[in-house]
């Protein structure tokens, strides 16, 4: 069976913090850089800056947070998130979201999750499995909350965003 893949990466380091812009819907699409240097790999351009408008966007516009599927297949999904340290968040949330921008087919989240914070630092990953297709891309939103469902702009310190396309899916 074949396996496509792509595999993203941001970091503080580098970019300086990710500072949190909520939606309309409460959550934060993580960006991505685009490039070689930025990305760990991504053979099959599934992070290209030309997709998804009509002039290729540039890090850290709204388009840079998304994954375009190479093929149709069955698409594993991780990610992981350091959040700053930061004692005001009761509450992380994280889901993925098919079409986040409303390119294509529409806003569909699936596997929302949510944690309170531990006393260390502010580490998550995530995994999920879905059918994945190249019209529809599926991109990574997250966020932090205070009491009474206040969003907070607790900043991000690192991310990894991966998606694995099992292109050899069996039907009976």
């Amino acid at each position: 069976m074949s396996v496509a893949i792509c595999s993203l990466k941001w970091d503080a380091a580098q970019h300086g913090p990710q500072a949190i812009r909520y939606d309309s819907d409460g959550y934060h699409l993580v960006r991505f850089p685009y490039g070689a240097e930025a990305e760990s790999y991504d053979p099959w351009r599934m992070h290209d800056p030309a997709k998804g408008g009509t002039a290729p966007a540039q890090f850290p516009h709204d388009r840079s947070g998304l994954i375009w599927p190479s093929h149709d297949g069955w698409g594993v999904l991780s990610a992981l998130v350091f959040w700053q340290p930061d004692s005001r968040p009761a509450e992380y949330r994280f889901r993925f979201v098919r079409d986040p921008l409303g390119l294509t087919t529409g806003y569909d989240s699936t596997a929302t999750t949510d944690s309170a914070p531990t006393r260390g630092s502010q580490f998550r990953s995530y995994v999920w499995q879905m059918f994945v297709h190249p019209d529809t891309p599926v991109g990574l939103k997250v966020t932090a909350r205070g009491v009474g469902d206040v969003r907070l702009a607790t900043p991000l310190t690192h991310a990894q965003f991966k998606l694995a396309i099992h292109t050899g899916v069996m039907t009976p």
